[in-house]
């Protein structure tokens, strides 16, 4: 059976229940707006294969997070805001609900006011609405370990440091090829405000969803003749790309991917035209990890593994999802220290988020050394650190190519707070403050 084989495969298991329909006082639910079919399988099979075999790992190893099991359900959302919405009404009833973990802009909008008054914590790692990084308007909201704004400065800052520092940027010209999308617009702004400071050459080029034909976007790439295109994909659109370019001449290596351009299922099927792309990650690939080997020999070994093409294991999108999980479990974790071991509310675990704080030396004692680099969430930023690195595919691997980078903070939080504060106002909704976000409904 073929790679492809197997995700389609996977498309008859949406709903992996463990005990997720009686949830009970020793019991925290994780319901999953997960996509097992349609154009983004790839991604959502991974990444929730990856966030249940690590849910697995904790309840399997540990009997859960002090004694409390781990459940879970899923509702099949194809990507589709719309299904996504009627999945969240359909399972929001459920008792002991954790976090909402969609992996999709589009439904995590819909979702904000919804998660906001029903006081349940919303988890958009790597993606979702900048803004929400401001915690004294989106109390309710992670976008953990990346936003687009900072992952836009890090691919930038990466370009530069390709051509010998951001003073070179002056005169190159930058296209970015963006998903037609919520997500795909999403950095428009903040492309244009680095193309001002820095004096680059800035074009966004607009692929229709999914992303199957892009000869003419490709041919206006040809004619405007940039030194670098940003591909800001999601699913199919990622090797029609890789494979576009190489039929109209555009040579890989002057192709960076933003965090949804990374994975294996975005260079595999490109084949030699993906050679020598590189990629932005949050996260490292690979097998190597002890947190990774603790799941192939706990979860795995007992039968129990989410994946059913075990070659994916250790993959991009599969290792995003164990990372969503050790962030999510050390939510509770952290929240149980303070309101103790039992079911917690969502409010209670919103206060864990406000308080994960993972650094080099608890990563490492998870068995995730190297494999993420740390996460510093407080009550008023919701994201981290903001620590990314680059991978560049050499065929048959992704091969790290820079060191761990932060994005420039001071260019950005200015930026966010005057996003977050319109919002505010045009909601009415009251900026937070500390004490605020101490404050917690337990009931």
């Amino acid at each position: 059976m073929t790679f492809f084989s197997h995700l389609r495969k996977a498309a008859i298991a949406t709903a992996f229940v463990f005990g997720a329909t009686a949830v009970h006082a020793d019991e925290q639910y994780f319901p999953l707006q997960s996509y097992r079919v349609g154009p983004y399988a790839a991604g959502g099979t991974g990444f929730f294969g990856g966030f249940i075999d690590y849910l697995n790992l904790i309840n399997i190893r540990d009997g859960g997070v002090n004694g409390v099991k781990l459940t879970w359900s899923e509702g099949e959302t194809q990507y589709e805001v719309e299904k996504g919405v009627e999945v969240y009404e359909r399972l929001k009833s459920n008792p002991g609900i954790a976090a909402w973990n969609p992996l999709s802009v589009g439904i995590a909008y819909a979702m904000i006011d919804r998660i906001t008054d029903d006081k349940v914590p919303l988890i958009t790692i790597n993606h979702g609405r900048t803004d929400t990084t401001d915690g004294r308007v989106f109390p309710y909201v992670f976008p953990l370990l990346l936003n687009p704004y900072s992952e836009t400065s890090g691919i930038v800052n990466y370009i530069a440091s390709k051509e010998g520092g951001l003073d070179k940027l002056k005169g190159k010209k930058i296209v970015v090829l963006y998903h037609g999308s919520p997500y795909g617009k999403e950095t428009i702004p903040i492309y244009e405000l680095l193309s001002q400071k820095y004096g680059f050459e800035l074009s966004h080029i607009e692929v229709p969803h999914p992303g199957n034909e892009q000869q003419a976007q490709w041919l206006t790439i040809r004619r405007e003749h940039p030194d670098y295109v940003v591909l800001r994909g999601w699913g199919v659109m990622n090797p029609v790309a890789l494979k576009t370019a190489q039929k109209t001449g555009f040579p890989a290596d002057h192709i960076v991917g933003n965090v949804w351009s990374n994975s294996e299922e975005d260079v595999i099927p490109a084949g030699d035209a993906a050679k020598g792309y590189t990629a932005i990650t949050t996260q490292a690939s690979g097998e190597q990890y002890p947190v990774v080997q603790e799941i192939v020999k706990t979860v795995y070994g007992a039968g129990k593994g989410n994946l059913e093409d075990k070659s994916r294991i250790g993959s991009v999108y599969h290792n995003l999802g164990i990372v969503n999980g050790i962030l999510n479990v050390e939510a509770v974790r952290i929240a149980q220290a303070k309101f103790g071991n039992r079911t917690l509310t969502g409010d209670e675990v919103r206060w864990g988020f406000e308080h994960l704080k993972l650094d080099p030396a608890r990563v490492e004692a998870l068995g995730a050394k190297d494999l993420f680099h740390s996460i510093n969430v407080s009550w008023d930023n919701h994201e981290g650190d903001g620590y990314v690195t680059f991978q560049q595919w050499d065929g048959k691997k992704w091969n790290v190519v820079s060191d761990w980078i932060a994005p420039d903070w001071k260019l950005l939080r200015p930026i966010i707070e005057k996003s977050s504060e319109a919002y505010a106002k045009e909601k009415g909704i009251k900026i937070r403050t500390a004490e605020d976000a101490d404050a917690v409904v337990s009931n």
